[in-house]
């Protein structure tokens, strides 16, 4: 994956509100990546392995996960992710309005590569998602698609 090369996000948010904030960042920070959107655990999965509708999606390059989600919880699709082998070197940004300790230590020990608590605040939220962008396109080296 070279520097700053777009690549493809898959967004797992059943918040039609939060969907529409973090496009709103994508657009206003003038993110040039690929936004994917699956609204409940179980269309995270079948995104992730090609099935049904989505059999033909790309790979994610990056996922921004929220936890409490329809049919699978975040937990549950990061867990899932983290255990297999050709999945799991995609990188899982958990990205919720939970700032529970519990919530941030399990998702750490199923090997989130970071855990980002949503702002309230519009701006700090655009910020967040610049953020997000900047350290894994701009700074982090990402694993080549295989």
């Amino acid at each position: 994956m070279n520097i700053g090369q777009p690549i493809n996000i898959l967004l797992v948010e059943d918040d039609a509100g939060d969907e529409l904030i973090t496009r709103e960042a994508f657009e206003h920070n003038k993110i040039g990546n690929t936004l994917h959107v699956a609204r409940d655990g179980e269309e995270a999965l079948d995104f992730l392995y090609r099935r049904g509708a989505h059999s033909g999606a790309p790979r994610p390059d990056l996922m921004l996960l929220d936890l409490n989600l329809p049919k699978y919880d975040g937990r549950q699709v990061l867990e899932q992710v983290k255990s297999d082998a050709e999945l799991a070197t995609i990188p899982v940004v958990v990205l919720t309005t939970s700032a529970a300790e519990e919530d941030i230590l399990r998702s750490y020990e199923l090997h989130a590569n970071a855990y980002v608590t949503k702002p309230v605040d519009l701006d700090q939220f655009l910020s967040v998602i610049k953020q997000i962008d900047e350290f894994f396109v701009q700074v982090v080296r990402l694993p080549r698609q295989l």
